[in-house]
């Protein structure tokens, strides 16, 4: 065989993957070149809402492009995940995901209808949230302490809200009960807002729920705030005792929240979504409507992200056993 007509060959066998590699370049610098759909697997009003919404409005206003939220709650995120472990892995459809769907879940169900380690693309850590305890004002109450004399006084007498079987806001309490040793009364709501208006109603007696979503309650004087579910007293609430503080030494109850799409999505186009979270939670304006909300960045790589995922399973897996909870 010629020499010319070896490096015709050669020539020829390189081309499809120059044009592939051109092909998924101009992918990426077009992106998105359609609106983008990002999943938020609960009700408008809470948390995740507000997280879904504060990217989208971002991402909006940095690419030119329409990022729409898009609300599919149920069965403990299984009905969201479900959705975006199946669409095309094009960038195109986005999930704002809590801890639960990939650590929780798991541990919950028999069977699941995706895989929370290969059924999904990680992007980015987005924040993370502290509990904080609330009690309705009539219970006789000030602090952890006397939450729990009361409730050994009276096993079962104490209910409490959930925004849902298997999430953070009833596993934070059935870590609570098992490290006391005390007993309350599950009342599971369809999310966190209508297990706080009822707490502020009288209607069930407290629940743990997000700080920022407890701070303006608390300081109507509509709910007694009694104590944060953090690690240690929280820089912006240094009045705040935690539970730990309270009588439940090492006990820690947050959420976090993160950014994931289908498995199998281009790495450009990963690498692109990751850089603009990182630009934007950059910005000391949008830091200071984080801090407003009590939100912390945990922002990083991909694979951050999955050693998150990873290391917080057993944690959950052990609260799930040691409450007695049956997977379903």
């Amino acid at each position: 065989m010629t020499s010319w007509i070896r490096t015709l060959m050669v020539a020829g066998c390189a081309v499809p993957g120059v044009l592939l590699g051109t092909a998924q370049a101009q992918q990426t610098q077009t992106y998105p070149a359609r609106p983008v759909t990002l999943v938020v697997p609960a009700a408008p009003g809470g948390v995740i809402d507000r997280i879904g919404r504060i990217l989208a409005q971002r991402f909006s206003e940095a690419w030119g492009g329409q990022f729409v939220v898009e609300h599919r709650p149920g069965a403990n995120n299984q009905l969201a995940a479900e959705y975006v472990t199946k669409a095309p892995p094009d960038g195109y459809t986005l999930m704002v995901s809590p801890e639960v769907t990939f650590a929780v879940n798991p541990s919950l169900y028999k069977r699941l209808p995706y895989d929370p380690f290969k059924g999904f693309t990680p992007i980015a850590g987005l924040v993370i949230i502290n509990h904080g305890l609330i009690t309705h004002p009539s219970l006789p109450v000030e602090n952890v302490k006397d939450l729990l004399e009361l409730a050994r006084k009276k096993p079962g007498w104490l209910n409490y809200g959930t925004f849902g079987a298997g999430s953070t806001g009833h596993l934070n309490m059935e870590m609570l009960q098992t490290m006391s040793g005390t007993k309350f009364t599950a009342i599971h709501y369809k999310g966190a807002t209508p297990a706080l208006t009822d707490v502020i109603g009288g209607h069930i007696q407290m629940m743990f729920v997000s700080v920022g979503t407890v701070v303006p309650q608390w300081q109507e004087r509509k709910v007694k705030f009694i104590a944060v579910a953090a690690a240690e007293r929280m820089p912006l609430l240094p009045q705040m005792p935690t539970v730990s503080e309270g009588g439940v030494p090492g006990y820690e109850g947050v959420s976090w929240f993160a950014l994931f799409g289908p498995p199998g999505m281009p790495p450009e186009i990963v690498a692109k979504l990751n850089a603009e979270v990182r630009r934007m939670f950059a910005d000391p304006e949008l830091r200071k409507t984080l801090d407003r909300e009590y939100f912390t960045p945990i922002v990083g790589s991909p694979e951050e992200l999955t050693a998150r995922i990873r290391s917080d399973e057993p944690k959950w897996r052990k609260v799930i056993q040691d409450a007695g909870l049956k997977p379903e």
